[in-house]
């Protein structure tokens, strides 16, 4: 028998029979081609290298360094590897396990993953801007999305085994860049997500504070962040969060309401506890008569905690029997401990009114019999408004002055031209109502009306002689005597054409008029400067008689 390389002397002609035997020999070797992965087993091994045959005429040899295990191969072992190059100067093969490695980490990644999966895998090394991360082949991660907030440690994560989020595979240049931070945020949004089914109304959770604002705190529920408003830490009175509350500070809490498609969650701290309220009709009956502290002040009044989580409101009508209050501040300041008697309280909508004037008792019981028309008095200037002045007549008892009641014959415009703040004046009673707590007074009725006088001493056409007291756009005002005043209109005023009133009168001036109007009714005096009758001539001088 003749083996299957051997050929029959017939069939071949001279010489030919060892160039076949050439060919049969290259034909039972393996057809190989650079970057090409292969199957080879180990022939021999040494400290230093591998010697492998991949089924070629030469075998190759790699460092012992590329093998992961390779304190457990031994001879006959087959292993895969990349060739690098068909022959090298020494004639041997060229070949790579860690290339033939990557090549398939790189296969297999293309084949079974894709941007945004999620890949198991370990840092090996920093470089710089991140770290190299071994997924079957490395990949970079950028230093930035190495953590959820901010840049993490990353000499701490070499080593440990993390899960990645697939960013970017290039083909081309065959490299892949991936996230940690990007997997935490997605674990972190299925945590939210499912905790969000889980809440519901009215249960209670154990949270953790995470931030604090002036509206609030943050608390971590264990994935998902609620709102505990300020208004809801405590029945009483919190300014800020961190009167009550730290960061870090572990809390039961109360689920008031859970809106899962905008993810908020509002939490509640005070619904723990019983409210205040709950028994305030009982405990604070109208009529009561209680301590409270002043802790809000606002233009329509002030709030007064009688006791954490309950506030009752002394509107500013309420806190004085007669005195006008402009402001609550004029009497109150915040913190100021004050009495105040109960007006009304509901519990149900938690509202409690007071009264701070009622504690002293209302000063206009018997005020009728004290203060009767026609009686004299002497009070104190308190206020000074446009239309009149306020008098003290004793504590919670004012009456009003108006102007009109001020002077019989000057026209008061505002009350500062003839009172002063604090000065004591004596007036007469005019009225009294206490049903409407309301005394009007009066000044020019403490001495008789002048103008019967005044009629016959400036009657109609008499010519008489003042000084200008006021300029006004209609016309001059002249003091004709002690507080008498006359009304020179601009139509009765001797101006020339281009003449302007300012320009040509000033108070103080001192001219002739003549009276061309008396009015007892209304009490004015008209005067003109117009048509004035010559000043008559001064007696004549000459030797005294014998």
């Amino acid at each position: 028998m003749t083996s299957s390389t051997e050929v029959e002397p017939s069939m071949t002609q001279p010489g030919e029979g060892s160039e076949l035997l050439a060919d049969l020999y290259a034909q039972s070797l393996r057809q190989i081609k650079e970057g090409q992965l292969a199957k080879g087993r180990i022939i021999a091994l040494s400290p230093q290298e591998v010697v492998i045959d991949i089924g070629y005429k030469s075998e190759g040899s790699i460092p012992r360094s590329e093998f992961p295990d390779a304190a457990g191969l031994k001879v006959g072992d087959e292993v895969e590897v990349l060739i690098e190059s068909v022959e090298d100067e020494q004639g041997m093969v060229q070949l790579s396990k860690s290339k033939a490695d990557r090549q398939k980490g790189w296969e297999r990644i293309i084949n079974s993953f894709k941007e945004g999966d999620v890949i198991d895998g370990r840092p090996a090394r920093k470089v710089k801007g991140g770290l190299m991360v071994d997924i079957g082949i490395e990949a970079f991660m950028p230093a930035s999305l190495a953590s959820f907030k901010g840049y993490a440690n990353l000499d701490a994560l070499v080593g440990q085994p993390l899960k990645f989020i697939i960013l970017k595979i290039s083909r081309a240049r065959k490299n892949i860049v991936v996230s940690h931070r990007d997997y935490l945020i997605q674990e972190k949004e299925k945590t939210r997500k499912t905790l969000l089914e889980k809440l519901s109304v009215g249960e209670r959770r154990t949270g953790t504070v995470k931030n604090l604002t002036d509206f609030g705190a943050f608390v971590d529920l264990g994935g998902v962040d609620g709102l505990l408003h300020v208004g809801d830490i405590s029945w009483g009175r919190v300014s800020h969060p961190s009167e009550v509350l730290s960061v870090g500070q572990q809390l039961d809490i109360l689920i008031l309401s859970v809106d899962r498609e905008n993810h908020k969650v509002s939490l509640g701290l005070k619904q723990l506890l019983p409210s205040p309220w709950e028994h305030a009709e009982t405990k604070y009956p109208v009529g009561t008569r209680l301590k409270g502290k002043v802790v809000n002040l606002v233009p329509y009044g002030a709030f007064v905690e009688v006791e954490p989580g309950i506030e009752g409101l002394v509107h500013i009508s309420e806190l004085s029997w007669s005195k006008r209050i402009n402001h609550p501040s004029e009497l109150l300041q915040v913190g100021q401990e004050i009495e105040a008697v109960v007006l009304s309280v509901d519990a149900k909508n938690q509202r409690l009114s007071l009264g701070v004037r009622q504690v002293t008792g209302d000063p206009w019981q018997g005020v009728k019999d004290k203060y009767q028309a026609g009686a004299k008095i002497m009070g104190r200037v308190r206020q000074l408004t446009d239309y009149g002045a306020f008098i003290e007549l004793e504590d919670g008892i004012e009456g009003m002055l108006h102007n009109a009641d001020i002077s019989w014959t000057r026209k008061i415009n505002h009350p500062s031209e003839v009172l002063k703040k604090g000065r004591m004046v004596e007036v007469l009673i005019l009225t009294c109502d206490t049903e409407a707590r309301r005394i009007t007074l009066g000044m020019k009725q403490l001495m008789s009306d002048p103008w019967a006088e005044l009629v016959k001493r400036f009657a109609l056409g008499s010519v008489v002689e003042g000084a200008v007291t006021k300029v006004a756009g209609f016309g001059l005002f002249v003091e004709i005597a002690q507080d008498v005043e006359g009304l020179m209109h601009l139509s009765e005023l001797d101006l020339g054409p281009n003449e302007k009133l300012d320009e040509r009168y000033h108070v103080g001036d001192r001219l002739r008029a003549q009276v061309i109007k008396l009015d007892e009714i209304e009490r004015k005096i008209g005067l003109s400067n117009k048509n004035l009758p010559p000043v008559p001539p001064p007696p004549p001088s000459g030797p005294p008689a014998a």
